[in-house]
């Protein structure tokens, strides 16, 4: 029931504005629960934006670790790969070298078997009693089976020792030796012995395999005393003892290289090593 005011006017009744009142009321609650689940919402979308940040953040760092790796155990193998390949040429070359050297030693034989077969056997001198002539024993013949001559077998391990074939070249070496112990150039066969032995210790030392390298420096030591001991006169015996000296300083045998220092210089004081024993000898004290 509408009522009028005076002159017209429209009087809402007192229920109706209690209503309204009520309404205004709720629509403030509402909108006022609507903003915080707003503000909410916000706070838990920056969270998980903060979240997924750090996640990728971890997830490069991973990443990278692995990439970085890969990369250094990719580059590792590769080193590995091109040592062992150089390993392989390096022996693939050491083979043709000591299939060529067979080859040039199987056709000299042959050369040298053709020649002794196409000359006439000569006649042995009569003897009274009947006794073959004796040979030197500084000058050794070669065998008749149509071997090298001890000139040729020097020459061709002296030439394996110059090509850095040191294996071959203490084969041949030791082979002159025990066939010709007393031949002109037998003491100098055994000095090429043992600076064969030498020799591959320092490229044992360069190439970092020490226990290698001791062995053979050990074996040096033992040719060049062999030397000294079989043939004490000889030319080679001064150089002989002096790198002798030089490998026992490599073992770290200190005294016993400084002993045979001393031995050179007393007694092959006008020899050329004989200088250089003295210095070496004086360095050996100033450390020592």
């Amino acid at each position: 029931m509408q009522c009028r005011g005076p002159k017209g006017s429209l009087v809402l009744p007192f229920g109706f504005l209690v209503v309204l009142a009520l309404g205004a009321g709720g629509c403030s609650d509402a909108t006022s629960a609507l903003q915080q689940d707003v503000t909410q919402l916000r706070q838990d979308l920056n969270a998980l934006t903060l979240s997924v940040h750090r996640s990728r953040g971890d997830t490069e760092t991973v990443v990278g670790q692995i990439d970085r790796r890969t990369r250094e155990q990719s580059a590792e193998q590769s080193k590995q790969i091109s040592s062992l390949s150089a390993r392989v040429d390096s022996l693939s070359t050491e083979l043709s070298r000591v299939a060529s050297r067979l080859d040039e030693l199987s056709r000299r034989v042959e050369t040298l078997s053709r020649e002794l077969a196409s000359r006439p056997t000569p006649s042995a001198p009569s003897v009274p009693g009947g006794a073959p002539p004796s040979s030197s024993p500084t000058a050794p013949r070669p065998s008749s089976s149509g071997g090298p001559t001890p000139e040729q077998a020097y020459q061709a391990a002296y030439l394996d020792f110059s090509k850095g074939n040191y294996p071959l070249a203490i084969a041949g070496f030791r082979e002159f030796v025990r066939r010709y112990p007393d031949a002109t150039l037998a003491d100098q066969a055994q000095y090429w012995v043992g600076e064969s032995f030498f020799s591959q210790a320092r490229a044992s030392l360069a190439a970092g395999q020490t226990d290698k390298a001791n062995r053979e420096l050990e074996q040096a030591v033992q040719e060049f005393r062999r030397l000294v001991l079989n043939y004490p006169r000889g030319e080679r015996v001064p150089t002989g003892l002096y790198k002798e000296a030089l490998a026992l300083l490599e073992l770290k045998q200190t005294k016993l290289a400084q002993a045979r220092l001393q031995y050179l210089i007393d007694n092959f004081p006008q020899s050329e090593e004989a200088p250089l024993a003295k210095e070496r000898l004086a360095t050996l004290g100033q450390s020592g």
